[in-house]
């Protein structure tokens, strides 16, 4: 009797702690089921901000081969990620300093209106001026329950929320879709948001679209947090059933 009440104790332990409840995760817009429907979506040209790296490429009508645009065209050195890249750094107090120019307010502007800012101060030394702006360190960084966490370089400039979860491998199982915190740096202050990616109104969202230095938060649903404390009780469920077979052993060969 006492050999059976320790047996059925062990068993008993065993399932108590190794047990994991599972659930079955959200999709991604799981509401969206009308296919011939048509979503709205609002898109914003980021602002540049301080800190920002940029690309100001000059054209002109100038007959000279290129020769007087070149003059235009000398990137100054800024430094991304502990590595030299050649643009133009926008300051802490959101200025770059242009060739032949000085001074150009760029923080706060977007690429266009920036764009068209130096197109305005060449004229007249150039013949019919074009300027293109590029971004040179637009990037996001993805934290919490993906599969890659870290920050994810973007070239193209235009970043869905969805396109970013992606590069990172995706949402975990233990990630809450339906509560993705988007955190938004400005020059004095962060900006924060919440998407829903199981809802189509994730789309309606001003933070679908992601800007340079976004920050997103994948936290933990009711599972994930409890999955360390799960992993937990399945090692001591497994140490109190080794315990008491060791227990058991010992009281069958007591017996004998």
């Amino acid at each position: 009797m006492k050999i059976l009440s320790l047996l059925i104790f062990s068993i008993f332990a065993a399932i108590l702690f190794s047990s994991c409840r599972s659930q079955k995760p959200l999709g991604y817009v799981e509401d969206f089921t009308d296919t011939s429907a048509k979503v709205q979506v609002k898109y914003s040209e980021p602002l540049i901000q301080k800190g920002d790296v940029l690309s100001i490429v000059v054209y002109s009508d100038a007959i000279d081969g290129g020769a007087t645009d070149a003059m235009y065209n000398l990137a100054n050195a800024g430094t991304t990620d502990n590595a030299s890249t050649q643009g133009f750094l926008v300051d802490m107090d959101g200025n770059i300093q242009y060739p032949r120019v000085g001074k150009i307010k760029a923080g706060g502007l977007t690429k266009t209106q920036l764009s068209e800012e130096i197109r305005k101060k060449l004229t007249g030394p150039l013949q019919n001026p074009s300027v293109l702006v590029h971004l040179l360190n637009y990037k996001i960084t993805m934290l919490g329950q993906v599969a890659r966490p870290g920050p994810i370089t973007i070239p193209s400039e235009k970043m869905t929320i969805f396109e970013a979860i992606g590069l990172a491998g995706g949402i975990t199982d233990y990630g809450k879709k339906e509560e993705v915190v988007v955190l938004r740096p400005t020059d004095s202050t962060i900006e924060h948001g919440t998407l829903d990616l199981s809802s189509k109104k994730v789309f309606e969202s001003p933070y679908y679209f992601l800007r340079q230095n976004d920050v997103v938060l994948v936290n933990p649903n009711k599972y994930g947090a409890r999955l360390g404390e799960q992993v937990f009780n399945q090692r001591l469920g497994l140490a109190f059933s080794v315990i008491n077979m060791l227990i058991l052993l010992y009281g069958i060969f007591s017996a004998n």
